[in-house]
């Protein structure tokens, strides 16, 4: 059986032809669709999302102890939450096979940076493969589960956005049954006190010399012999791009088993061709072991050290030219930043807060990082998942050291931000006593990544009812004595729970609580915000001055029309009212959508 899939939808596949019993994950782009997929063999796997990836991974951890084959997946930057577990997993081993997943991003598509973790494969001493296509994504899964029994290993399995989110036509087999392995206990194996963890880290050398052997032998790394002037050594989706430049002017090492890379089939290559070209997009990792080895090669020297090695990008890089586009004027193109969705529920409150002076906003992950933008300019900085509030602590407790400093800090982050990694920073705000003020954006559910449930949303990924999280109730077992929960679109509100915060010399919570405009209401949902999104905002031209105040708000459903000077509404208006509030002739009235 043949079908077109994603990469993502591949791994899905390729976890569920492997056996796995147990799967969890974190959403975050490239790799959200993995997990997704995986849920739907619902009679086969269960599969959870977890509140961050370290939890994702020790529960899949849990599970590989118990027995069963077990997968994380989780973006780049998850797996530096996740590294604590995993580095302490790749000294003990495996029972049940278990492959973390990592979706790396060059280009920082949607995120906050590009670090390559195959250096994470290298410096926790386990296992790596990086598919290059869908059929690879498959298949390198489904080995991957064998190399992680037979090797005692974990497997990080490296894709990149472009094999994520690529198409491809995949073979597709039936499911293997593989049976729960006994449990059996073993403290000198899985408690890792110092006097075991020293045995088990010569046991980690060891097996690092057994997977090289495997690397040199394995047909995942193999030669494809044409041209010997030009050697191109690459690995994931890079030899795509590589093949599509070189085409049948050079010799291939193509790399699917990637730690340890296969030094002696390295050697074999260098030796018989002329000029080596190595193509990986990031960090020189297979650059610089070519090196070590004693082989000069073309490398970061020529080939760009960040962003998305494309054909386009190679082929200037290597022969100093493009291939032909059409050419257009680029003065009429109209830019479109991203921004705030028409009927946001974050829009009333950045649009307040940008107002006030002495601010400092510390900001989170998500889509109310847009807050930093044009319009509302509403936030200062953002570091990591989670470190809004932590972070605005620090420089809380800075400004409460010199004496009359009108300054405050303002954390600000989402629900299920809140739920990943903000719930400890809270608890370093009530437990150290800043004056911290933070803001939790409750819109019901993970919205930058397309939706997925969380704690507080009511629901499993795999759709059972479950008792959400009361994020109010949540906040006061911190610690947290002042509490107020508001609606965001209501601007009055949102003034007077600034200024309330403000007036505290304790630390201090306003939780804003309305859903996404994306998002598919629950039974729960249609029962606590009847009539939500069932009107729409009008402009009556013959009040309207032109005072283009509705504009600042930063809603696109608005726009202005230089000839007549007024504004007006578009049909993708919800109704949140916002600017009708800031309307000072009160020329925008509501009416049904």
């Amino acid at each position: 059986m043949k079908k077109l899939l994603t990469g993502n939808e591949a791994i899905a596949r390729g976890a569920y032809e492997a056996g796995v019993k147990y799967a969890s994950a974190y959403p975050g782009t490239p790799s959200t669709e993995i997990l997704e997929n995986i849920a739907t063999y619902k009679e086969e796997i269960l599969a959870e999302w977890a509140p961050n990836e370290k939890v994702a991974l020790e529960a899949v951890i849990g599970a590989s102890i118990a027995g069963a084959r077990s997968m994380a997946s989780m973006k780049h930057v998850g797996v530096n939450v996740a590294a604590d577990p995993l580095f302490t997993y790749a000294y003990t081993g495996v029972n049940g096979g278990m492959v973390l997943v990592t979706a790396d991003e060059p280009g920082q598509h949607s995120s906050q940076n590009e670090q390559d973790n195959r250096n994470y494969a290298k410096f926790a001493k386990i296992a790596m493969l990086e598919p290059t296509d869908s059929q690879e994504a498959k298949d390198m899964t489904k080995a991957a589960f064998e190399i992680s029994e037979k090797y005692d290993t974990p497997v990080l399995l490296r894709m990149t956005t472009r094999v994520c989110h690529s198409k491809g036509i995949v073979e597709c087999k039936e499911r293997e049954e593989v049976g729960i392995i006994d449990y059996v206990k073993n403290t000198k194996k899985y408690i890792t006190v110092p006097a075991h963890a020293r045995i088990l880290r010569l046991k980690v050398e060891e097996r690092l010399q057994k997977l090289l052997e495997f690397s040199n032998n394995t047909s995942l790394n193999y030669i494809e012999w044409n041209s010997t002037k030009i050697g191109v050594i690459a690995s994931g989706g890079c030899c795509s791009y590589a093949k599509e430049v070189f085409g049948d002017s050079a010799s291939y090492l193509k790399l699917g088993f990637t730690h340890p890379l296969p030094t002696e089939k390295i050697k074999e290559f260098c030796k018989k061709v002329e000029k080596v070209y190595i193509i990986e997009e990031n960090d020189p990792y297979i650059e610089e072991q070519v090196r070590m080895l004693g082989f000069d090669c073309i490398g970061k020297n020529l080939i760009p050290f960040c962003g998305e090695l494309t054909p386009d990008v190679i082929r200037k890089a290597v022969y100093g030219k493009e291939n032909p586009s059409i050419d257009y004027d680029a003065d009429k193109v109209v830019p479109r930043p991203p921004t705030l969705c028409a009927g946001c529920p974050h829009r009333g409150f950045f649009y307040t807060l940008g107002k006030r002076k002495n601010l400092l906003v510390s900001g989170d992950i998500g889509c109310y990082t847009l807050g930093f933008a044009e319009p509302y300019n509403a936030m200062d900085y953002n570091i990591c998942m989670g470190a809004s509030i932590s972070a605005g602590h620090g420089a809380q407790q800075v400004f409460s050291m010199q004496e009359n400093s009108p300054m405050r800090a303002v954390a600000v982050l989402g629900d299920s931000t809140f739920f990943h990694t903000g719930i400890n920073s809270l608890l370093d705000v009530a437990y150290n006593r800043s004056n911290t003020i933070t803001v939790i954006l409750d819109n019901r559910i993970t919205g930058m990544t397309g939706h997925q449930e969380n704690p507080g949303s009511g629901y499993t990924l795999q759709g059972k009812e479950t008792r959400p999280v009361d994020i109010e109730k949540l906040v006061k077992a911190c610690g947290i004595d002042q509490v107020v929960v508001i609606n965001p679109n209501n601007l009055k509100a949102v003034e007077d729970a600034l200024d309330w915060a403000l007036s505290l010399n304790e630390p201090a919570v306003i939780i804003t609580r309305w859903p996404c405009v994306l998002k598919k209401f629950s039974p729960q949902d249609k029962e606590e915000f009847k009539g939500s999104f069932t009107k729409r905002c009008t402009v009556d031209t013959e009040v309207c001055i032109g005072c283009r105040s509705c504009i600042k708000t930063g809603c696109p459903a608005i726009y202005f029309d230089k000839t007549s000077k007024k504004a007006s509404i578009g049909l993708d208006c919800v109704g949140c009212e916002v600017c009708l509030q800031v309307c000072p002739k009160q020329a925008i009235q509501k009416e049904e959508a």
